[in-house]
């Protein structure tokens, strides 16, 4: 779950006063989580073993404006503060023109919201966006894994590797339902907090999957 990722379901509030994300996703954004706290709970868990929040499913075009690692980045960009098009493509190194059709893409489906516009350094107007947090109220299960992983290597690879730290590791099945309710208590509490702009922030990768490198037993 990315940070663009408001714990409740409907539009995210665009004050930017309040905590925002880019792409529960999947900015974040982005674990890609189990759909609805409403869903049947899994064998041996109860109602409080599930996610303690709802979301509401993406639509096909919202589905599709978030399977894209560059589109992930441009909302973890514009998280704290408003870009225009030519900031967005300088801080991706990439064409102006060819991030301008990224951008119109996540503005169409309600991810990024136009500003008003201003003057750039030769007089020109210019339009900033702002990620308006709406990934994290929703379920995001139909993107595929490669862009969220496209996005995180990508920023990651920019971080010196003393700056990194990662780690993997396994839990029992029969835990997984306590220690995905405690990890998304803890995500929640955080992401609720206020934007600190006195900090750096720093990034947050949460997968969970089935561990493919166990070999199977036979019965």
């Amino acid at each position: 779950m990315t940070r663009d990722d408001a714990s409740q379901v409907g539009p995210a509030s665009t004050d930017p006063e309040e905590p925002h994300g880019d792409g529960g996703v999947a900015g974040g954004p982005l674990i890609a989580v189990p759909g609805h706290a409403s869903a049947a709970a899994p064998d041996g868990a109860t109602e409080s073993d599930q996610m303690p929040f709802e979301r509401r499913a993406a639509t096909d075009a919202e589905a599709r404006a978030l399977a894209s690692g560059l589109r992930l980045r441009i909302l973890r960009l514009t998280l704290d503060e408003a870009l225009t098009n030519k900031e967005i493509a300088d801080a991706l190194d990439r064409n102006p023109a060819s991030v301008l059709h990224h951008v119109r893409t996540l503005v169409d489906n309600g991810f990024l919201r136009a500003e008003d516009p201003r003057r750039g350094t030769r007089g020109a107007r210019e339009i900033p966006y702002r990620s308006t947090g709406k990934a994290w109220n929703m379920d995001t299960q139909g993107v595929t894994a490669g862009p969220i992983v496209e996005a995180f290597l990508s920023e990651i690879g920019d971080v010196p590797p003393h700056l990194r730290e990662l780690s993997r590791m396994r839990v029992n099945g029969s835990d997984l339902p306590e220690f995905r309710k405690r990890l998304y208590d803890l995500l929640l509490e955080f992401y609720r907090r206020p934007h600190d702009a006195e900090s750096a922030p720093h990034s947050i990768f949460v997968a969970i999957h089935p561990d493919t490198s166990t070999p199977r037993r036979h019965s």
